[in-house]
């Protein structure tokens, strides 16, 4: 496992196409945003995958993830 320190809007790339932005700190809590793509699960570990189902976005769909996380985009 890599353990990383990383301040708030400082990002960590996971491979080619993933990318984790810390968005916020706050006290004991660190909000984060993920960037991957489309064909790329991404679950909290608490949320077993087989409940979770299938979920299928059109090409052509289009998520505003910094506007709903509260930062700039």
């Amino acid at each position: 496992m890599l353990v990383l320190s990383r301040k708030q809007n400082e990002r960590i790339r996971v491979g080619d196409s993933v990318v984790v932005t810390i968005v916020r700190v706050s006290g004991d809590k660190v909000r984060i945003g993920i960037e991957a793509p489309a064909n790329v699960r991404v679950l909290r570990d608490e949320l077993d995958a087989d409940m979770m189902g299938s979920v299928t976005l059109e090409g052509s769909a289009e998520l505003a993830i910094p506007r709903l996380l509260g930062v700039a985009g």
